[in-house]
């Protein structure tokens, strides 16, 4: 189903670029660790080298584990971390190392200039190199970045790989001077007790970028220039504090990445609040077309409420079940998100239609992957969620719809095609998502009459859709009622979106 894939739908599938880009920082990685090889044994530099890439898994699931909410495209994730284990770890090192050579020049002490280089010198190229896929991803996938959570969640990535290959040469110098001793201590610091330093410096970069992305013009570009100054102060004097301060120092430094650290988890949380408000306030007009209920919205409204969804799928659909519920859940935030950017002005009115169709095919086609047993049935005709599915969500007196008999639930009803859903070999008369009562549909999914496509709703990739779109809510914000009939393209004064060394 290579049309309904919400990879495809996500734009997660591999580009050229992407490979591209993957070999060229593998090739850098494998250049940055020969002359990690070069300068030492190579059964020191494997030791350091499974040191350095042992703790890296925990990590990333970490990372990964405050992006549930509206997960980022796999490709994206990977090529920022190759792009901080290859290509910015080469860049940092070799002007690090010509800066130290010069600076040991002027100074005549090589101790004295490997602390000025660490404090001074190593801050401004790091992040910046670091930084620059950063700025690659606002200009070539700005419609990713919806949220501070997004940039921080890249610049960790980035970050993480930068760290990784960097600590291959710290354990390996370590190793080399002070031997099994030295690596542990150096181990412990790097690995132990600050292995979030560098994301946590080039976050403020990634929040200053999202920030950027929609936002725009002078204002943005002032933004990521305080960004990237503050990601360079914080690194210069975390290797500043560690050079001239000792442990004393050192342990102010710790403290201040430990508030950044504080401060950036409440960012996160707040922006998933963000994310849910978004989610109340544009996906209710797609009720009236099946896509989406109360119950829906009730679940998508919390991770621990999508966690039990995914379960009760499971438990009646099986693993295809489950995965068609994950598809669901991210095609209907993004599909939230879709809104916000068309509120804002960062998508055309073409862009939000074939993305708008294309999410609205994935939900709906998802959809059928989820069976509603027989014995529910008649609780759900009385507007009651099956056991399981959304516990705690309220009672919904009136479906969306207006006063169907049996509300919309997943998958094939008894005597007939699901309701708001496309034909298929068992109901083969299905023409569409079928009009709502009381309006036309709101544009997703091809419409009824002689001649149209049979079967499930088109994918992107599977030919073009027919009939007209229709586009972003206008209406009250997510504290009022749902805005009625479908879904409409922003207007000019329509609302806007809702509410060792433990030098780096």
């Amino acid at each position: 189903m290579a049309g309904l894939d919400p990879r495809a739908v996500l734009r997660e599938r591999p580009s050229i670029g992407l490979i591209v880009g993957l070999v060229v920082a593998g090739i850098c990685a494998l250049v940055s660790f020969s002359f990690d090889i070069i300068n030492g044994e190579p059964v020191q530099f494997f030791i350091a080298l499974g040191l350095a890439v042992a703790p890296v898994p925990l990590l990333l699931a970490g990372v990964l584990a405050l992006d549930r909410m509206e997960p980022e495209p796999r490709n994206n994730l990977i090529f920022a971390f190759a792009w901080g284990a290859g290509i910015a770890v080469l860049l940092a090192g070799v002007l690090n190392s010509l800066n130290l050579v010069y600076v040991a020049h002027q100074v005549g002490d090589t101790t004295s200039a490997r602390n000025l280089v660490a404090t001074f010198g190593a801050p401004p190229v790091e992040e910046t190199a670091k930084g620059l896929v950063l700025l690659g991803l606002l200009w070539f996938r700005r419609q990713e970045l919806d949220g501070p959570t997004d940039g921080i969640i890249y610049a960790s990535m980035v970050g993480l790989g930068f760290a990784m290959s960097e600590n291959v040469s710290y354990y390996l110098a370590a190793l080399e001077e002070n031997g099994a001793q030295g690596l542990a201590a150096t181990l412990v610091l790097r690995a132990v007790l600050s292995p979030f330093a560098h994301p946590l410096f080039t976050s403020l970069i990634g929040i200053a970028v999202a920030y950027a992305a929609q936002r725009g013009g002078a204002v943005g570009i002032v933004v990521i220039v305080i960004g990237w100054i503050g990601a360079m102060l914080l690194h210069g004097l975390w290797n500043g504090f560690a050079s001239f301060a000792g442990l004393g120092g050192l342990a102010i430094a710790y403290l201040l990445l430990m508030i950044l650290l504080v401060v950036e988890l409440v960012v996160i949380f707040r922006d998933r609040r963000r994310i849910v408000g978004l989610i109340q306030h544009y996906l209710p007009p797609y009720e009236r077309n099946g896509l989406i209920n109360q119950a829906d919205i009730f679940m998508l409204s919390s991770l621990r409420r999508r966690r039990q969804a995914r379960a009760w799928a499971k438990a009646h659909g099986g693993r295809a079940g489950a995965r068609a519920m994950i598809d669901y859940q991210i095609a209907s935030t993004e599909l939230g998100l879709l809104h916000a950017r068309a509120a804002r002005g960062g998508v055309d009115e073409e862009t939000f239609r074939a993305q708008q169709r294309s999410l609205a095919d994935l939900m709906a086609y998802a959809r059928l992957s989820f069976p509603l047993p027989q014995r529910h049935q008649a609780n759900a005709a009385r507007g009651v969620p099956p056991p399981g599915y959304a516990p705690g969500a309220p009672t919904a007196g009136r479906w969306p719809g207006g006063g169907q008999a049996v509300p919309p639930w997943y998958g094939p009803q008894q005597g007939g095609r699901p309701p708001g859903g496309p034909g298929n070999r068992q109901h083969p008369g299905g023409q569409g998502y079928g009009p709502p009562p009381g309006g036309p549909p709101p544009g997703y999914g091809p419409p009824g009459g002689p001649g149209q496509p049979q079967g499930p709703p088109q994918g992107p990739h599977q030919g073009p859709h027919q009939g007209p779109s229709q586009h972003p809510p206008q209406g009250p914000p997510p504290q009022g009622p749902p805005p009625q009939g479908p879904p409409q393209w922003p207007r000019q004064g329509g609302p806007g979106p809702a509410p060792g060394d433990p030098r780096r």
